[in-house]
Order: structure tokens, then sequence, then C-alpha cells
């Protein structure tokens, strides 16, 4: 029997977190003139390492979201340059950002089409 999850992967669930990391840096882009928006992220690293260890490691550039101060995978990014209206968004950090996951997105959906393909071949017995 043929156990999809072995087969494909984390590529699946890398491919849900492209989106809703697509969704969030679409957020910022979107509010990069609003006055005290504060630019959000979520890094993949960090997603990952908690699903493994149980609990989320956060680096040097953000700062927790949680209400109550504990760690979160949604985080606040801390901007390279403050502007005056207390706004976070930076335009060039967040296009680059929304780039590299694209390509992420796309490669992780070449990988899973590529796995998909092998599978189909396999079971229609012409590997």
């Amino acid at each position: 029997m043929i156990s999809f999850e072995q087969a494909l992967g984390i590529h699946p669930q890398a491919m849900a977190f492209r989106s809703t990391r697509a969704q969030i840096l679409a957020g910022n882009l979107a509010n990069v003139d609003t006055p005290k928006f504060l630019a959000r992220d979520i890094q993949f690293d960090d997603v990952l390492k908690g699903e493994l260890t149980g609990k989320l490691n956060t680096d040097n550039l953000h700062m927790p979201l949680g209400p109550d101060g504990s760690e979160s995978s949604l985080l606040y990014r801390i901007p390279f340059q403050k502007s005056s209206d207390g706004n976070t968004v930076e335009l060039h950090v967040e296009q680059g950002e929304f780039t590299q996951n694209s390509i992420q997105f796309q490669a992780s959906l070449t990988f899973l089409n590529k796995k998909l393909k092998g599978l189909e071949l396999a079971i229609n017995g012409r590997v």
C-alpha cells in the first residue's frame, strides 16, 4: 500500500504554509501607507522547529506576537529604519520576501507534481 504522506514528504504542508505567508505579506504590502500598521511575518524554519520540538524559536529580527507575551508563529517584523508615522512596513523588504516566498511555493509545487507523476507511473505499472 502506498503511503502518500511518506511519498510526498513535507511539501503539501510547505505549500499550505507558503500560501498563508503570501496572505500575510500581501496584507503588509496593502498597508504600506497605513499609519501605525505593524508588519507581520511567519517563518518556515520557526514553524518547522516548533513542530519538531514542540516549541517555537524566534530570532533577533522578530518579537513574539502573542497577547500574553508567549511565543507565536505569527511575529512582528522589526524595521531596518523607523518611519515617522509608526508604520513598520518597508516596501523593498516586503517585495523581496513576497518574491522569495513565491519561488519557494513554486519549487514545492514542481516537486509535488513530479512525485505525483512518478506515483501515477508506478500505479499504472509503467516504471
